[in-house]
């Protein structure tokens, strides 16, 4: 299977790493920005083909594409990709509004429509980490229910920069963004839409004319409610935290190192094949194309995310 990466950035980097590892597939072209760039990075991997034209990229020998690229262009160039009969994995998130992420979906359905039978993913990778993935399997068989999730995401970020530390020629955001991975992740994990949802954010940044702090409420039919907290101006340990609280224990979730509510390790090496979120990610991604299938996180189960992410900023809207 050939794939076409579209960016060369630091997530390009983790998913050319991660399909490396996957047998019968190969990165075989790259479509970045900028022409230095692009061909500098396409060299580094051996790479022959590449371009900074993705009309022109998805003419060559091409099977998927994964998209990297600026939020702001996610679903543009989705929906490009699909009409020209490609299966495409975009990452987190899809869109930057709630009509673009239903705009894909839109595609994706016209063209199967027609036959086409195409794979479209999400990269919503906290469903794929194994310490994720091991509370979800206790979900499953009925040993663990989610009471509150406690998620804090944090970095310190008060320039555009990436997470490579280079500078982005977009600007991020923490709702469409960051929260994405919460928002999804708590209605994946106690298998329901969020009913009630509301959000607060602190002062703009002002020249990113950004929210540099937010905080997040939402709770389900079933009453499992979720507290995030946001920040692009914590100068300490950065990242994602998640406290799982429920009826059955308490879990620390680190990346992809498990604890429980006393800090005791818990081994989560043969919850898959991989420790490697990303790689499994695209494992999934390319199993549903090679089996017809739809994928865990396609676009279609990943919308609800994108409809309570349209919920919340319709609220911060109302506070300002």
């Amino acid at each position: 299977m050939k794939v076409l990466m579209v960016g060369h950035g630091a997530f390009a980097q983790k998913h050319m790493d991660g399909i490396q590892n996957i047998d019968g597939v190969e990165v075989t072209a790259i479509c970045g920005r900028r022409e230095d760039a692009t061909k500098e990075a396409a060299e580094a991997r051996g790479i022959k083909q590449w371009g900074t034209d993705l009309g022109e990229c998805l003419k060559m020998d091409v099977d998927a594409v994964i998209i990297t690229s600026a939020t702001q262009v996610h679903a543009a160039q989705a929906i490009q990709c699909l009409k020209a009969g490609k299966h495409v994995q975009v990452e987190i998130p899809m869109a930057d509004t709630l009509a673009d992420s239903r705009a894909i979906l839109a595609a994706q359905q016209e063209m199967n429509a027609s036959g086409a039978n195409l794979v479209a993913m999400a990269g919503h990778t906290r469903r794929f980490n194994p310490s994720h993935q091991w509370i979800h399997n206790k979900i499953k068989a009925g040993e663990l229910k989610i009471q509150q999730m406690d998620v804090q995401t944090y970095f310190f970020r008060r320039t555009n920069m990436n997470a490579a530390g280079g500078v982005r020629s977009w600007t991020d955001h923490l709702l469409w963004h960051h929260a994405c991975h919460t928002v999804d992740l708590f209605q994946y994990q106690t298998g329901e839409t969020v009913k009630h949802a509301h959000a607060l954010e602190g002062p703009y940044h002002p020249e990113l004319n950004i929210a540099m702090d937010m905080s997040i409420g939402m709770k389900t039919p079933g009453g499992a409610i979720c507290t995030l907290s946001l920040s692009f101006n914590n100068d300490g340990p950065l990242g994602t935290f998640f406290r799982y609280i429920c009826d059955n224990g308490t879990y620390l979730a680190r990346y992809d190192d498990l604890f429980d509510g006393k800090e005791n390790q818990i081994d989560v090496s043969k919850v898959d094949v991989s420790m490697n979120g990303i790689e499994l990610q695209d494992r999934e991604f390319f199993a549903a194309i090679a089996e017809g299938r739809e994928p865990n996180a396609s676009i279609a189960q990943c919308l609800p995310a994108m409809e309570t992410l349209d919920t919340l900023e319709q609220c911060l809207n109302r506070t300002k």
